[in-house]
């Protein structure tokens, strides 16, 4: 697996966007969704990396820079052919490595509740994620959960 910068130009980068965007709705109450759309991850405060295995896009993941001490990780998304064989993890630990060259002391994220939500909260609470208070521009709902992490 190889995990590199994307520049979201390509149909199977988008294709994976449109399609974690799409469930994002699809699970999450209205006024609750908080996944950046591809402008939004055009962003310059934003990175894209996307893991590749023979020319197959595997998943994307996201780090946005919240200052110079913070990150949040934003978009991670395994392409559904390829779930349960360590993408995820190898994208975030990819992540979590980029945040700390950065020189970032804490690393958050913003995630919903339900059993959709249940595999993304065990990956990122296996790896040392902790749920705590809002932050940023976050408003805390019954729906929508805060994960951080200590660099």
């Amino acid at each position: 697996m190889e995990i590199r910068p994307d520049d979201l130009t390509g149909q199977a980068v988008q294709d994976l966007l449109a399609i974690h965007l799409s469930d994002m709705h699809k699970n999450s109450p209205a006024g609750s969704v908080y996944a950046l759309d591809l402008s939004g991850l055009k962003a310059l405060d934003v990175t894209v990396w996307a893991a590749w295995e023979r020319g197959v896009l595997l998943g994307v993941g996201a780090l946005k820079q919240l200052s110079g001490t913070a990150g949040e990780i934003k978009s991670m998304r395994t392409n559904p052919k390829h779930v349960r064989k360590g993408v995820g993890l190898s994208i975030l630990n990819h992540i979590i490595a980029e945040a700390k060259r950065r020189g970032y002391r804490t690393l958050s994220l913003e995630t919903g509740s339900g059993k959709e939500f249940e595999p993304a909260l065990h990956l990122y609470r296996k790896r040392g994620f902790e749920n705590g208070p809002a932050f940023g521009d976050y408003i805390a709902s019954p729906f929508n959960q805060f994960l951080h992490m200590t660099l």
